[in-house]
């Protein structure tokens, strides 16, 4: 130990974790700000690397974490063991005495700083030990082992095993500071922790020292203030225990003083309000703050970033209220980085800000749309596009395409086989065998392939539109308005073939006995190799693997994310589909047929010739409506080779130990992964993996930090649907008729199986691959979507009864339940006979 280990804490600033972690190095940071901070010092990382390096600790430990597995974590009590038989080096002892002595002697808080705590993401509060009111040299010595003994408790070791933190890189420093006697403590945050608001400071209090309120032993006051410190609302602790200094160290509790009024008086909580201000403008972003007052004087005890904050509660217009839900149904799952860099913004996104802009309209973009925090999706802003000058001349450039370009014939253009042979000869490409610039670049080659969709799409969908308009005034004129829906639903489309390929599957299948049984009896997932391997199944698996050829492009999830595996990656949701399409279909009405037999009906297109341009004006907006469906599907081709390519990148990745499973390369972004150089050879040099590893660590301690908060309120768009007396779930009528059954909520993919025939389909969102469920279920009950979302249509296509836009559907309806939805008034009751109840 020739060099010091041992430093007061303004020596340390926020660039300094490696040396005094987290914590010691947000204190340090504050101190040379000017914050009342007690003084203090820190035994850096140093003296914890030279404790396993000059000792046979280091050894022993190597050997208990090699002897850990990815399923098994190392053996906490057997390394703390060997920690309390390690005798502390005489060198960092006098040390540690001398910076005790320079401290005055006193009592002092001793406290655990890791390398991996107090960061964005990863709080890891109260994961290492802290020990107050340490009295004497000797005791500090033994409250420095044994925080140092504290990086290897269980909690500590199942957390940074969670945020994906290597064991071997971690090290721990401690920070031992002069003890506040405090008269009350606790802790604040500059933005309410609850609702994200950023214009609310909440502090929280109670008598005695702040181990009290971080422990949760007592029901701590709470206040809500506003940025100048004036109190929005306050509610009384109960003061159930005070935790205080002992004399001789160590804390004592006694029982409170219930009933007692607010212990903070109001200049107290503007000074608060204001070291609170000023620490989350030097860090640049909201803190989570320790305090104590103490002989009347306010100390800041700890700074750090919130950890799982909301975003910013939305006020939504008119506009984004209506556009919210289809938005919605897109975004089910957060992006991640890669998503929104590479597929979004050269796919999708520069999709629709080419199409936007071809009307003179300035589509919004994806920072907009999506903001993100330490490189992460935060929340979803429903988009409001720009009209500009340019869009004065919108009608004329529309109806010019509308005429050139007629919908039933789009697939006969140059560009659509010309895009087909370009997707082509990226599906035959072996990412395998490229340089990494050859890998980026097949990925590359799928955002430009995304283009001829675009062109076409730009080119064709002014002609959905004078169809649709046409048809809706004709039957506004002869009174049938309420027959469009119904009326166009029924259009052949690429996901209508899928569907009845779906249906000859389970008739395969069906005919096959064995096949069926295990279907019925076991997970899809399990079925899945009995499919690929028996031979006893051959001909399912023949009709099986075509399907998967020609459909299997088709997105699980949703279309704006390449994260998520499509069809052919997932082939069981595949099986849960025929799994649930095995057996009789339920009776239903055809929606399109009715419509379409009520409409030719009408006396006055007796009249031959109006007769023709009624159905010839159906025929053009259903032609329309293929267009726009089968456009979707062709641009999911897209899809499967451009996630081949970042298959390709992570396993490269992987091998380089930058990542550790390939599919954590959706944290980085498209630019990070496009500006890495491989050598001559292929391998990816060393400086790639101490650059980026960091990164996605972080990013990925964000994402698991955001669980659970969603990415749009879904109150802003549906809490102005009322309860209907007598009903359990309201929502927007979408696609006539009753139906009775039981529930069944489906919230993903991966429990398609789970719908038996004549099922009550609730789910969270749909999209085109929920489709053949439709074909099952008597009903589908949506917490989102509207009158245009796919579910509605479908629904229509089906003759089902639909209601969207629930909001609480799958909250509220419970699997096996007996309900009546009623798609005319769109509510969900009690079924009348009260079977199932």
């Amino acid at each position: 130990m020739t060099e010091k280990t041992t430093a007061p804490l303004a020596d340390f600033g926020s660039a300094d974790i490696d040396a005094a972690g987290g914590k010691g190095a947000a204190l340090g940071e504050l101190i040379r700000q000017g914050f009342p901070v007690p003084p203090g010092f820190i035994i850096t990382t140093r003296a914890y690397r030279s404790l396993l390096a000059d000792t046979s600790l280091g050894a022993a430990l190597g050997g208990l974490l090699r002897a850990a597995t990815a399923e098994r974590d190392p053996d906490g009590a057997a390394i703390r063991v060997l920690f309390a038989g390690t005798d502390m080096p005489h060198d960092l002892r006098t040390e540690i005495g001398v910076a005790y002595a320079r401290l005055g002697r006193g009592a002092v808080a001793v406290r655990s700083s890791a390398t991996a705590e107090d960061l964005p993401g990863a709080a890891f509060a109260g994961q290492q030990d802290t020990f107050l009111n340490v009295v004497g040299e000797d005791a500090v010595v033994r409250a420095v082992a044994d925080c140092w003994a504290s990086l290897w408790t269980d909690r500590a070791i199942a957390y940074r095993r969670r945020q994906g933190i290597d064991p071997r890189e971690v090290a721990i420093a401690v920070v031992v500071q002069k003890m506040v006697p405090a008269d009350i403590a606790g802790v604040m945050f500059t933005a309410n922790p609850v609702t994200g608001v950023r214009s609310e400071i909440v502090v929280e209090a109670s008598p005695g020292l702040g181990e009290a309120v971080v422990s949760g032993r007592v029901t701590r006051e709470h206040y809500v203030l506003d940025l100048s410190g004036k109190s929005r609302s306050f509610a009384p602790g109960g003061r159930e225990v005070v935790i205080s200094a002992a004399v001789g160290g160590g804390t004592q509790e006694v029982p409170g003083t219930p009933g007692a009024g607010p212990g903070l008086g109001t200049e107290q909580l503007a000074e608060l309000a204001r070291l609170a201000l000023r620490s989350q403008e030097h860090f640049g972003r909201p803190q989570d703050m320790e305090w104590a007052v103490a002989g009347g004087r306010l100390f800041v005890l700890q700074s750090r970033p919130m950890t799982a904050l909301p975003p910013q509660p939305q006020g939504l217009n008119p506009f984004q209220r209506r556009v919210g839900p289809f938005f919605v149904e897109m975004f089910q799952e957060r992006p991640y980085p890669l998503d929104v860099s590479g597929w979004m913004n050269h796919g999708i996104l520069a999709m629709l800000h080419r199409m936007a802009g071809s009307v003179g309209v300035v589509f919004p973009t994806a920072e907009q749309v999506l903001p993100e925090e330490d490189g992460v999706v935060v929340q979803l802003v429903p988009p409001v596009p720009h009209p500009t000058l340019r869009s004065l001349a919108a009608p004329v450039s529309l109806a010019r395409r509308a005429r050139q370009y007629k919908t039933a014939r789009w697939t006969q253009d140059p560009r659509f086989p010309a895009f087909l042979d370009r997707i082509e000869r990226l599906t035959a490409k072996d990412p395998g065998a490229l340089r990494w610039a050859g890998v980026v670049a097949m990925a590359e080659g799928s955002f430009a392939a995304m283009g001829g969709i675009t062109d076409l799409r730009i080119s064709y969908l002014p002609g959905i539109f004078l169809p649709m308009l046409k048809m809706r005034a004709m039957l506004l004129l002869l009174g049938k308005t309420e027959l469009a829906s119904a009326l166009i639903a029924g259009a052949e489309t690429r996901t209508s073939q899928a569907n009845r390929a779906l249906e000859q599957l389970a008739e395969t299948a069906g005919a096959d006995a064995e096949l069926a049984r295990a279907l019925s009896e076991e997970d899809p997932v399990n079925v899945l190799d009995l499919v690929e391997k028996d031979p006893a199944h051959a001909a399912f698996r023949e009709a099986f693997t075509a399907f998967l050829l020609e459909y299997g492009n088709r997105e699980t999830v949703s279309v704006v994310l390449s994260s998520t595996p499509t069809w052919f990656d997932a082939p069981e949701v595949v099986l849960g589909l025929v799994k649930a399409m095995l057996g009789a279909r339920p009776p239903r009405t055809d929606q399109t047929g009715t419509a379409m037999s009520e409409l030719k009906g009408h006396p006055v297109l007796r009249f031959k010739p109006l007769r023709r341009r009624m159905l010839a004006a159906v025929a053009a907006a259903q032609a329309g409506m293929a267009f726009r469906e089968d456009t979707h599907f062709y641009a999911t081709k897209v899809i499967p080779p451009l996630r081949r390519a970042y298959r390709e990148l992570g396993r490269r990745l992987t091998a380089a130990g930058v990542i550790d499973d390939a599919h954590d390369v959706y944290h980085l972004r498209f630019e990070e992964l496009a500006s890495i150089t491989d050598t001559d050879d292929g391998v990816l040099p060393a400086s790639v993996r101490e650059h980026f590893r960091p990164l996605v660590l972080a990013r990925a301690a964000k994402r698991r930090e955001l669980e659970g908060i969603p990415l749009l309120d879904t109150a802003l768009l549906f809490g102005h649907i009322r309860r209907v007396a007598g009903t359990l779930v309201s929502g927007t009528p979408a696609s006539r008729g009753r139906a009775e059954g039981p529930v069944r909520v489906i919230r993903g993919p991966a429990e398609f199986g789970r719908l038996r025939s004549g099922e009550i389909l609730v789910c969270p969102y749909t999209n085109p691959s929920w489709t053949p469920l439709f074909q099952r279920a008597a009903a589908v009950v949506v917490d989102t979507g509207g009158l245009g979302s796919h579910a509605a249509i479908v629904a229509r296509e089906y003759g089902i009864p639909a209601v969207m836009g629930t909001g609480t559907g799958t909250s509220i309806l419970a699997d096996g339940q007996h309900v009546v939805v009623d798609g005319n008034t769109g509510v969900v009751m009690p079924s009348p006979s009260g079977a199932g109840a």
